[in-house]
């Protein structure tokens, strides 16, 4: 039995849905009532329903039934200022060597062709809790332990709680308008998208939150989907809550979101400079990176490409999809960044991990022809 309890991230704030699951076989064809701390069902043959109680030793019970489940038991309460009592929740994919029936995942970012999921909630009054819905990635195809990235959607909230972080701005999603929050629980990072009230049904696009955060510059296209959960966390109170519909959907095939443009004939529109700007310290360092358009006719979609110094690693970046492989990095444009105008820039940035002494990339190509520096 595999374990994670999560660390709070400051005095104040909550933590983030940390799961653990311990299949006992089979399928619910019928209720199945769940009291052990950690125990799960299958329902339909696909989906794993998991109990899930580690923030209190006091009794929580489950019913898995043939859509979802209801809590019936519910007997511990937590601090509002710490972590819920529990994660009970539904889920597709893998997740501490638990995985689905049949489940695809994980499967890499780029080679999603679409992700779909339904959600439907029973709320119930008096409580303390949220209604969350978990989208967990890593720069692996993990199947157990503790993925790096965590999107947490919160489509209720009850009581005096809040998600990891704090607040970063608002954004669009699914039809709706979401307050975005970002931070760490000290094992993993989290974005969380909060609905202004209580969302009791949703029918939506996974890779709208996912292709949101990495434009954040939180994740790259080669990180991996590994799990998709949904359920509630609940600090005081809450027998009644129930999923009572959940379904996911996960098809390959698909391609990096923001594929690399074809390259120009001589004397196209790609013509280019680069300013390379760091910072570096012991282990570590940081880069900006301003891209100039030289040429006479705006460039629409860009990939920057070139080789770091050995013992140099890219960890996270900004304002660009950016991955390594050894020493080449490939830099590609986010949504917003895509169109350069002659005269005009484009800026990125990102950070690393550092191996001996420190210097810059020597050369540049931006759409397959070479850039010089500024």
């Amino acid at each position: 039995m595999k374990r994670h309890l999560r660390a709070l991230a400051a005095a104040g704030l909550l933590l983030t849905s940390s799961l653990v699951a311990v299949a006992l076989g089979g399928s619910a064809s019928a209720d199945t009532l769940i009291c052990e701390q950690y125990g799960s069902t299958v329902i339909q043959g696909r989906y794993v329903v998991q109990n899930n109680r580690w923030g209190t030793t006091a009794q929580q019970c489950i019913n898995a039934t043939s859509n979802g489940f209801e809590i019936t038991t519910l007997n511990g309460s937590s601090p509002t200022n710490g972590a819920p009592t529990a994660y009970p929740s539904i889920f597709f994919g893998c997740h501490y060597t638990n995985c689905s029936p049949g489940t695809n995942l994980p499967i890499q970012v780029s080679q999603i062709s679409s992700a779909t999921s339904s959600i439907s909630y029973r709320y119930v009054s008096g409580a303390t809790y949220n209604a969350s819905y978990d989208i967990w990635l890593d720069p692996s195809p993990k199947r157990d332990g503790v993925n790096q990235m965590e999107i947490m959607i919160w489509l209720n909230r009850q009581g005096p709680i809040q998600p990891i972080g704090s607040v970063v701005g608002t954004t669009n999603l699914a039809g709706r308008t979401w307050e975005v929050w970002r931070g760490s629980n000290g094992s993993n990072n989290v974005i969380s998208y909060v609905a202004s009230s209580a969302i009791s049904s949703l029918n939506f696009s996974v890779m709208d939150f996912i292709n949101d955060t990495r434009n954040r510059g939180a994740i790259t296209n080669s990180w991996y989907l590994t799990s998709i959960q949904a359920g509630f966390e609940p600090w005081q109170g809450g027998v009644g809550l129930a999923v009572t519909s959940f379904s996911a959907n996960v098809n390959g095939g698909g391609n990096p979101t923001n594929p690399p443009p074809t390259t120009p004939p001589p004397g196209g529109t790609s013509a280019c400079a680069v300013k390379y700007t760091a910072n570096s310290w012991n282990n570590g360092f940081t880069a900006d990176v301003q891209i100039t358009n030289t040429g006479s006719s705006a460039i629409n979609g860009w990939t920057l490409n070139y080789n770091l110094p050995g013992g140099q690693t890219v960890t996270n970046a900004w304002n660009a999809t950016v991955s390594q492989s050894g020493s080449a990095v490939t830099a590609r444009n986010v949504s917003h960044n895509g169109s350069i105008a002659p005269g005009g820039t484009a800026s990125f940035g990102y950070q690393g991990t550092l191996s001996g002494s420190y210097s810059s990339p020597s050369s540049f190509s931006l759409n397959g022809r070479s850039c010089t520096r500024n």
